[in-house]
């Protein structure tokens, strides 16, 4: 076995063994493994696993390894983990930490063994209603260190899980406020759970900022954010109540002047990319806690922009995104 195993190691300073802890395995040997296939897979990315191995014995150990009861999950990114972390403190400036889930799908024989991420409209029956099937495979919610200049520095934080079921989903958020239910009891909890990894992690929770879709839209988030000291951007979906409740962001943002014209470039929907121009508006508001939280969280002040395509060509829905923020905007720039 040990010879096996020394024949099997990655050669050379692999970029690979700055990324793999093999103390952090019950068996040493199990961490060597980890190690080898590590080189060989991202030798060969999107290949098989035979390919990666090249002979059916490593094909084989290979595959024992990842049967293994004795692997979990936090031994294989203990490494990667404190190699983000070693990264990040070799960085100067403002460090963004992007967060979004990821979804892999599965054909399996039997789909309970792995469980399911969706349910899916999969067309109508020969009478006419409407047919559903649930998806196989896992979902993964990660969060990925970058510096503004945009080179990876390596994740932060990751969770992995699936659906066992969808039953009674919808017709729980007909007789349910899903504002009334505490983050806790969701799934959304993750944002917040990544969130916190993440700077337990890295450190230096001012060099942050946390950056989201508008899944991460969420009030509980704003305030986790502040309570930790660190930052975020995320695009907003809700018209919150701000000032003193009697109104809405929207409202206000109606009167926030333009900060001047900004271009870039898009993917737009036919898969192309367009240089557009955006009108910015940007405004520090008041904003207030969802009705069925207020007890519970604060009133904060955040900024608001506003980025409307100027002319945008016919055929195609204008380009309007809305973003919140902790952080101060002083100009466009």
């Amino acid at each position: 076995m040990q010879a096996e195993n020394e024949r099997l190691l990655p050669r050379g300073d692999h970029w690979s063994r700055s990324e793999v802890d093999k103390t952090a395995f019950r068996d040493a040997r199990l961490g060597r493994r980890f190690g080898d296939l590590l080189c060989r897979l991202s030798d060969r990315i999107g290949g098989t696993i035979p390919l990666a191995c090249q002979d059916w014995a490593s094909t084989k150990a290979a595959y024992r390894f990842f049967a293994n009861p004795k692997v979990e999950e936090g031994d294989i990114l203990a490494g990667h983990l404190e190699a983000t972390k070693a990264r990040y403190a070799a960085s100067d400036g403002p460090i963004l930490v992007l967060q979004d889930a990821t979804k892999f799908t599965y054909q399996r024989r039997n789909p309970r063994d792995v469980g399911f991420t969706k349910c899916i409209n999969s067309g109508r029956d020969k009478n006419g209603r409407l047919r559903h099937h649930a998806v196989c495979g896992i979902l993964m919610h990660s969060s990925l260190v970058v510096t503004e200049e945009g080179l990876p520095l390596g994740l932060a934080a990751i969770k992995f899980w699936n659906r066992d079921k969808f039953k009674g989903t919808a017709q729980l958020k007909r007789k349910i406020n899903p504002t009334r239910v505490p983050i806790e009891a969701k799934e959304s909890i993750r944002w917040l759970d990544n969130l916190r990894q993440s700077v337990s992690l890295l450190g230096r929770a001012d060099r942050c900022v946390h950056v989201g879709d508008r899944e991460s839209n969420i009030y509980e988030l704003y305030c986790l954010a502040k309570d930790i000291g660190t930052h975020f951007v995320v695009r907003t979906v809700v018209d919150r109540l701000a000032g003193s409740g009697d109104h809405t962001v929207k409202s206000e943002m109606r009167d926030a002047p333009s900060a001047g014209k900004h271009s870039i470039e898009v993917r737009v929907d036919n898969d192309t990319v367009e240089r557009v121009t955006l009108d910015i508006h940007y405004k520090r508001i008041h904003v207030c806690p969802p009705m069925g939280k207020q007890k519970r969280y604060p009133a904060l002040d955040l900024t608001v922009i506003h980025a409307v395509e100027v002319g945008a060509p016919p055929g195609r829905r204008p380009i309007l995104w809305k973003l919140v923020t902790d952080l101060e905007v002083s100009n466009l720039h």
